[in-house]
């Protein structure tokens, strides 16, 4: 019975040791987030994760059994259903993704949808007449890449950290997930006090106060409620958000087609949002919002704010037909002026897609509340503290951006309307929610900064990820 009594405490000993050693970890782990002093967020246009990652080895991706891929999704061309297959094209059609269509392909959780949205919505009909449709009677929404058509990807998520459970914050498109990400709530407001917004999701971008605004090059305040960029500036924390010259990558109705709309960092627009914050007015900061060279020089200088986010325009953007080769070049070149600059020691580099572009995911998202989440895209993070070939499978989405900056910079500071000053009526404190990961844990502070993973803009093809 002694001998029982013994072997059980040494057991509880053992487990408690464990239980504490985690303990420890995840603390040294939520204090070495201090050792960030920089934080750069590279936001790309439209893929989702399987269409990126979903062949990559141990990450959630397509499930597969002697017969190929298991997921075959209902085509209403034909009697036959659709399989995930291979895409080698640069240029990809994508389809629909609206609030309406992220309905449609999600349906209630089948995750089997996309097939049917993209016959409606893309330029690949039926009958797939279209160059980019080269695929038979397949729609591209169903193919995927993998190292052989974007190898600098594969490579940082093999030396650095994938996120393979990272979802779009909304379930819509691109201006609410680009409000998302410098915001945590999508709205329309009826003035500029925070009280006067109300939720918003989809499709309200297309007023007639922008468009006037654009004709006359101002840059009016049409978003009254905070951002993340009011309390940086309160709390005296740098920022930088760096826009490339060129055109919008999407029409601002997300329809089919439209004329070329300008971008650049002085012309306010879905993926330069900033300029229609009253609190970036007030706080008299629309100079931060600056083109990609000032971007450029910081990073090779040393000089990067504490915050960066960098958009591009169409022709950089992966948005479809826009190519993907072309994406990961300008990716990759940040990624390596970072690198090869003297912040590169003390920085963490986030790369996503802010929604999923009509491309299908088998993975449905979980719901955090009305808005959101959206459908899984691609996360990565790469840093010279990021763990080396880590998959990391917390609940994410961009969300976790703001909770990293809000913790590393502004002490645990939220965009929460109960303590920020400015009480808007956002459904949900994001940063809060009980389901979302924290990015600390991507990290391992206690290791020595690792060096620099210089890679070539226009690499050569890497192997196929399946026989």
């Amino acid at each position: 019975m002694r001998r029982l009594l013994v072997i059980g405490a040494v057991i509880g000993i053992l487990g408690w040791s464990v239980l504490g050693a985690r303990a420890r970890a995840a603390q040294s782990s939520a204090s070495g987030i201090h050792k960030i002093k920089h934080v750069v967020v590279i936001m790309q246009e439209n893929r989702s994760f399987d269409s990126y990652f979903g062949t990559f080895p141990g990450a959630d991706g397509l499930a597969r059994d002697a017969n190929g891929f298991v997921a075959c999704l209902p085509d209403p061309s034909s009697s036959d259903c659709q399989r995930p297959y291979h895409d080698p094209s640069d240029a990809n059609s994508g389809a629909g993704h609206t609030a309406g269509d992220a309905r449609v392909d999600i349906n209630g959780g089948k995750m089997d949808g996309f097939v049917q949205d993209a016959r409606l919505t893309s330029r690949c009909g039926a009958q797939d007449t279209n160059p980019l449709c080269a695929h038979g009677t397949q729609v591209d929404v169903m193919g995927y890449h993998d190292a052989r058509e974007i190898p600098n990807y594969w490579r940082y998520a093999h030396d650095f950290v994938l996120q393979d459970q990272m979802f779009e914050p909304v379930a819509s498109w691109s201006l609410p997930a680009h409000l998302y990400m410098v915001s945590a709530w999508s709205a329309t407001c009826t003035s500029l006090a925070p009280q006067n917004c109300g939720n918003n999701i989809d499709d309200f971008f297309v007023s007639g106060r922008v468009a006037a605004a654009d004709r006359m090059g101002t840059h009016p305040s049409l978003f009254g409620w905070t951002d993340i960029t009011y309390l940086l500036h309160r709390h005296h924390v740098s920022w930088g958000y760096y826009v490339e010259s060129g055109s919008e990558p999407d029409c601002r109705d997300d329809g089919p087609s439209c004329p070329p709309l300008p971008l650049d960092a002085r012309t306010p627009g879905i993926w330069n949002p900033l300029p229609f914050f009253d609190t970036v007015h007030r706080a008299k900061q629309l100079a931060n919002v600056q083109g990609v060279a000032r971007f450029r020089k910081a990073a090779r200088t040393g000089h990067l704010p504490a915050v960066s986010w960098i958009t591009p325009s169409n022709a950089h953007s992966e948005h479809p037909p826009s190519s993907v080769r072309a994406g990961q070049a300008w990716v990759t070149g940040f990624i390596n002026d970072v690198m090869r600059g003297p912040n590169w020691k003390d920085t963490a580099v986030f790369v996503s897609w802010d929604d999923w572009g009509g491309f299908y995911d088998h993975v449905a998202p979980p719901s955090v509340d009305a808005n959101g989440y959206g459908v899984r895209v691609p996360g990565l993070v790469i840093s010279p503290y990021a763990k080396r070939g880590y998959i990391d499978s917390q609940t994410l989405s961009h969300d976790a951006y703001l909770k990293f900056i809000e913790d590393d910079f502004l002490g645990g500071a939220r965009l929460d309307p109960q303590t920020d000053g400015r009480p808007d009526p956002r459904p949900t404190v994001r940063e809060n929610a009980s389901i979302l990961g924290d990015l600390t844990a991507d990290f391992d502070f206690s290791q020595p900064p690792r060096k620099p993973l210089v890679l070539r803009t226009n690499p050569s093809p890497g192997p196929a990820s399946e026989p």
